[in-house]
């Protein structure tokens, strides 16, 4: 049995879900990657089958003391796997990117986005681990419930291959990252990482027969960052405006590029400073966090992801770290690209 890092923190939010947890057909899972195989095409909002639609959500950020900060607005058209945009609209940043049917890939925008501004995208669209982050050759699953007021939810982490340590214990639940599905249904409803980060899924709705939250909170430790509703999901005409970037847009036909970790180090305009857990300086662990990043148009750090790591709680102060720096925008024949590369986090007893 996996043991729970902080579920003291988790149990509001996990007695609130089981409250109004959605009802779907049960199964029966043999394994841990099960839950993912079952849920993966209720999820999947880039299969060419559906119809085209069109999201409105608006979120809320808040401050250190989880007082209402800035209002934002996320959308999202899709008409194909090929053809749709996304757009954030907040005081101080917009951010909008379409894909076009020709390939190309046009971006307008000002201001940075928040990592957890960037993460909401994923958190309503694919919330799910992508396969890469299945692979058995690089990750493990353990799989563990958690119970609450209205019953148990079933909890899988994917946790990296690390050193084999003869001192690691066993890695706490939600030290990476875990994904908590309602007990006999491919529904998801926590996904918690880095040890204190907790992202709720509420009001399952069923939308083209895929599961789409219409309410998400994403806390660390007891902390509110950001909630987010979803106010409109409509039909959309394929010859919609909204899917034609203006005139005057940067595009390209490069999405997204990759640099090595030497390039993006000259372009870092921001970087804070990882803190050193106890734990891995009482074991006297030292060592690099290899770390998977995508820096957005604008220069914020989203997607990361975890290749490396000599100790768990190494992992989570690199990614809690990294979600924060900030980068100068990468232009390619002078427009700004995603710019996909590894960032090293080291750590060095003494210092």
């Amino acid at each position: 049995m996996l043991r729970s890092l902080t579920l003291c923190i988790l149990a509001p939010v996990l007695t609130a879900l089981g409250q109004s947890a959605s009802p779907s057909a049960t199964f029966q899972p043999h394994n841990p990657k099960d839950y993912f195989d079952a849920a993966a095409p209720s999820y999947d909002f880039n299969d060419a089958a559906l119809k085209p639609w069109h999201l409105k959500a608006t979120y809320q950020t808040y401050d250190d003391s989880s007082a209402p900060k800035e209002h934002g607005t996320f959308e999202h058209w899709w008409v194909s796997p090929q053809i749709y945009r996304n757009s954030w609209t907040r005081p101080g940043a917009t951010h909008n990117v379409w894909h076009t049917a020709d390939g190309k890939h046009a971006y307008r925008g000002e201001g940075v986005l928040d990592y957890f501004e960037y993460a909401l995208r994923s958190a309503i669209l694919s919330p799910l681990p992508e396969p890469a982050e299945l692979d058995p050759s690089k990750y493990r699953l353990e799989q563990d419930s958690v119970k609450i007021s209205a019953g148990a939810l079933q909890c899988v982490m994917v946790i990296p291959l690390m050193p084999q340590h003869g001192r690691i214990q066993q890695v706490p639940l939600g030290l990476f990252p875990t994904y908590c599905f309602s007990a006999g249904t491919p529904i998801l409803r926590v996904e918690y990482s880095w040890g204190s980060m907790v992202m709720a899924f509420d009001k399952i709705a069923k939308v083209q027969g895929r599961y789409l939250a219409r309410q998400i909170s994403i806390f660390e430790n007891k902390r509110k960052i950001l909630t987010a509703s979803v106010d409109l999901v409509e039909g959309l005409s394929p010859q919609d405006p909204a899917l034609i970037p203006p005139p005057d847009a940067p595009s390209s036909s490069t999405n997204t590029v990759q640099l090595a970790s030497g390039i993006t180090t000259g372009m870092l305009l921001k970087k804070e400073t990882p803190v050193y857990p106890q734990d891995a300086k009482d074991a006297n662990i030292s060592g690099t966090v290899t770390v998977q990043a995508t820096i957005g148009r604008d220069g914020g750090v989203h997607d990361l992801r975890i290749l490396s790591t000599p100790w768990p709680s190494l992992a989570a102060s690199a990614l809690r770290c990294v979600s924060h720096w900030r980068y100068k925008p990468y232009l390619l024949d002078g427009e700004p690209v995603e710019v996909e590369t590894k960032i090293n986090v080291i750590y060095t007893l003494g210092r």
